[in-house]
């Protein structure tokens, strides 16, 4: 996990939309512990506003990329990765290349990883308490 996650912050997706994928997957898979912690770090971090914060949860944006790629990465958990070829071409329209595809797919599955996990575990929230809806 430490590892996957120490490449994706080398890559070409910024902490900002990670952090958007991140919001989107845990209210899809309704880990409150997720939705918990990235809520936190989306507004102490990178600097999110709660209205971004609110609009990812529900994968939407108003900048056009970062809506494509939300909406894609909620097509790769809702579907488990079958998405469609219109899927990955508006994505790739929007202006991802393949590698950026690739990372929004890790993004989503490293997430789902630590959702199960906290779903699973219960896990105690420890960050101030946002729970899906």
């Amino acid at each position: 996990y430490l590892s996957l996650n120490g490449a994706l912050n080398k890559g070409k997706l910024d902490a900002a939309l990670r952090e958007r994928i991140a919001l989107t997957v845990a209210e899809f898979n309704g880990c409150s512990y997720c939705l918990s912690a990235h809520t936190y770090l989306g507004l102490n971090v990178v600097k999110m506003t709660e209205a971004e914060i609110a609009a990812a949860r529900d994968h939407h944006s108003s900048d056009a990329k970062t809506a494509a790629a939300l909406h894609f990465a909620f097509r790769v958990a809702s579907e488990r990765g079958r998405v469609s070829d219109a899927d990955l071409a508006t994505l790739r329209h929007a202006g991802f290349d393949e590698a950026e595809v690739v990372e929004i797919v890790v993004v989503v599955a490293l997430n789902v990883l630590t959702n199960y996990i906290n779903n699973v575990a219960q896990t105690d929230i420890d960050f101030p308490v946002v729970s899906a809806k």
